[in-house]
């Protein structure tokens, strides 16, 4: 037996309405709270939340020696269409040059990597 459930991840970062509008943009759904807790509530009934950490400091990526903390695969149809769309929201690439591959990896705006799935 389970001693708990999932309920929510929380992503820190310093401006969490402005996190969550582009994560709001690249998954859909609404972004409901305001002040030092935001949540996403994406079509397929997941969530995501962003809560304000004023000392925040981006995971390094790649680190050899720092942990990158997380990421989130986010699945997509196709992987060019994708690409534009996250950059034009404020996506940094972090690894994305081996077009060979069914994944790129990104920083969303806070620093925290994620990358894009074909797969």
């Amino acid at each position: 037996m389970a001693l708990a459930k999932l309920g929510v991840v929380v992503l820190d970062c310093p401006d969490p309405r402005a996190l969550a509008g582009f994560y709001a943009e690249v998954l859909g759904g609404t972004v409901e709270g305001d002040g030092d807790w935001i949540d996403l509530k994406a079509p397929d009934g997941q969530a995501l939340a962003f809560q304000a950490a004023a000392g925040h400091v981006p995971p390094a990526w790649p680190a050899p020696d720092d942990s990158q903390q997380f990421h989130l695969d986010l699945v997509v149809d196709d992987l060019d269409t994708a690409e534009k769309g996250v950059l034009a929201l404020g996506a940094k690439a972090l690894d994305t040059s081996d077009r060979s591959r069914t994944w790129r990896v990104y920083a969303d705006p806070a620093g925290h990597p994620f990358c894009l799935c074909a797969c």
